[in-house]
């Protein structure tokens, strides 16, 4: 008996795509665009002619293969905010886990402890302090770790406000290398002088010196109108500073001073050039490689160190 011609199509179809699977599919070879520097190279090429970065095992092919799995736009901007808010859930249900869910009461007030963190749970996850000489980690997993809803939120508002626009005007990598530095700049400054502290608003004050730095000199209509906005909000900032207990003041100067002085050094463009391109790649690099370090040394701390948090 014959198969009729609709399941004989099927079963050629099904052939085809299970012989698929096990055989290579010939592809058209076609150049490629060196992830360093742009410029078209063949597709058998392993190294590029005009700079000579490794096609494969570069950090720049490297990045270039990642960037599928990241926002195209302010991928910087986007990961720190995931990261605060991912650290801020997991310590949030630790210290949920040790002392059970206590509902806000209060009024008004009760918004500032909202989904507080145990100070416990932040010792061990990374808190600044004056031991930070000892513990140098904890400078940078300060940064992304906060103490309450109320605060991660702020931050996470400022951040978004501000990130994307710096990012998009420096370099992602350039605004990683800022975003530490002045976080770890103004935790520095508040550990000398004996304060216990978290929170991303000493990187946040640095992204605020940044732009002073850049509008400073310069009299544009544009420029003009931003300095003024930025020198509200640093009113802003003090006078909450001053009225409120618990904000670490001496963060957000060490952060602010610290941003605006690599305001003043730093070139206020997207790398120009190869070399400009790969200075800025090493110093996000560095910046990465260092936060990365930091939370693996957390880790240990936080696992070896006596009586467990959960």
């Amino acid at each position: 008996m014959e198969i009729p011609v609709r399941w004989r199509y099927k079963i050629n179809r099904w052939r085809g795509q299970i012989g698929s699977m096990f055989r290579s599919k010939q592809q058209s070879a076609r150049p490629r665009l060196c992830p360093a520097c742009g410029t078209l190279v063949g597709s058998t090429a392993g190294r590029c002619h005009q700079c000579g970065a490794s096609l494969t095992f570069s950090l720049a092919a490297a990045s270039r293969s990642l960037s599928k799995y990241v926002p195209q736009t302010s991928p910087v901007s986007y990961g720190i905010l995931g990261l605060c808010c991912i650290l801020y859930g997991v310590s949030l249900l630790i210290t949920i886990n040790r002392t059970g869910f206590e509902a806000p009461s209060g009024g008004l007030g009760a918004l500032f402890g909202l989904g507080g963190i145990s100070g416990a749970v932040l010792l061990r996850m990374g808190l600044s302090g004056p031991f930070d000489i000892a513990q140098p980690w904890r400078l940078i997993t300060a940064i992304f770790l906060h103490g309450s809803l109320l605060h991660v939120g702020f931050n996470m508002w400022v951040l978004m406000d501000l990130g994307p626009t710096i990012e998009e005007l420096y370099g992602s990598a350039r605004f990683l290398f800022v975003f530490v530095v002045t976080g770890v700049c103004g935790y520095l400054l508040s550990a000398f002088t004996g304060h216990f502290s978290v929170g991303a608003s000493g990187s946040l004050l640095g992204l605020v010196g940044l732009l002073l730095a850049l509008t400073t000199g310069r009299h544009s209509i544009g420029m003009r109108m931003l300095r003024s906005q930025l020198i509200m909000w640093l009113v802003y900032i003090g006078v909450l500073g001053i009225l409120m207990p618990g904000i670490d003041n001496y963060a957000h100067i060490g952060g602010f001073v610290s941003g605006f002085v690599l305001g003043k050094i730093m070139a206020d463009r997207q790398p120009a050039d190869l070399t400009e391109r790969r200075r800025a790649n090493a110093l996000g690099w560095t910046a990465g490689a260092a936060v990365l370090a930091s939370f693996v040394f957390m880790l240990f701390y936080y696992f070896g160190s006596a009586g467990g948090v959960g």
